[in-house]
């Protein structure tokens, strides 16, 4: 879940498990970015990697908002808009 500086939602949400060891990244307000604590690998507002060893960005979900105001997540199949490619995760 993406919280943008408007206060809304992103259209999409983040499993937030290090790519490379499955370490739970926490995100950090200071610097702005999720930062695994197990290996330093580090990752952009997006998912994407920024510092390794981390060698795929977080997974992706979509993410809507129902009639009643429930969040819903469902899968991502498309190509990944961070690397132009087929989602490693899928």
């Amino acid at each position: 879940l993406i919280v943008k500086e408007d206060g809304t939602l992103e259209d999409f949400g983040l499993n937030a498990i290090c790519t490379h060891l499955g370490c739970v990244v926490p995100w950090s307000a200071a610097n702005n970015k999720f930062m695994c604590p197990c290996h330093g690998s580090q990752y952009d507002t997006s998912g994407a990697v920024v510092r390794g060893p981390a060698p795929l960005p977080l997974a992706l979900a979509h993410l809507d908002v129902d009639e009643s105001g429930k969040i819903v997540f469902s899968s991502w199949s498309e190509t990944d808009f961070r690397t132009d490619g087929k989602p490693w995760w899928t």
